[in-house]
């Protein structure tokens, strides 16, 4: 994964939430683009924060999905 590939999901406009999947099986929702960082200067660190204050540093390299599920739509009544 590299660091241009999470700032396009990142950036998209509209925003659409994601899950990064990693090597090991771990998932991170990212429900708003708010929720992740990357360290300055675009190195290999990323930032993923969770609603209850916590956080989680990952290693970019070790990324290997970005999972962007379909958005829900309201069925037509």
């Amino acid at each position: 994964m590299t660091i241009d590939e999470l700032r396009t999901v990142r950036e998209a406009n509209p925003f659409r939430p994601f899950i990064i999947h990693m090597a090991d099986g771990r998932s991170y929702p990212v429900p708003h683009r708010d929720f992740i960082s990357q360290s300055p200067g675009g190195g290999r660190t990323i930032i993923v924060y969770r609603a209850d204050t916590s956080f989680s540093i990952l290693d970019l390299y070790l990324v290997n999905e970005l999972e962007i599920p379909a958005p829900i739509v309201d069925p037509v009544v």
